[in-house]
């Protein structure tokens, strides 16, 4: 995932942990906003929220089917079909709404 955490990080999470294990949705619940962070500071703030911006072209706060498939043709210079963008939103989507907000986006940036 590309984020090393500190040893007190660590410690948390093993104070989180019910009967010493800890399986993936309890990481990414204890790392995962860490991790957004530490992704935007790499990146930087602005230049995530700039590329969100070009993308969410109606302005909503969320991006689209119809704008991913835009975004996707104007970074990869090709068009992908429907299904192909469904694929992709369906893993980017994190909560299931359909759309990709700006925390979504960045975990999308971010692999």
């Amino acid at each position: 995932m590309g984020y090393m955490p500190t040893e007190m990080e660590l410690i948390e999470l093993s104070q989180k942990i019910c009967g010493g294990r800890v399986d993936f949705e309890d990481f990414v619940e204890l790392m995962g906003p860490k991790m957004l962070a530490e992704t935007a500071d790499m990146i930087g703030v602005k230049e995530l929220r700039d590329a969100f911006r070009e993308f969410d072209s109606n302005g909503d706060g969320k991006i689209s089917f119809p704008e991913l498939r835009e975004a996707v043709r104007k970074l990869m210079g090709e068009q992908l079909n429907p299904r192909e963008i469904d694929e992709i939103l369906r893993d980017v989507d994190l909560n299931g709404d359909g759309l990709v907000d700006f925390e979504e986006f960045v975990r999308m940036m971010s692999r």
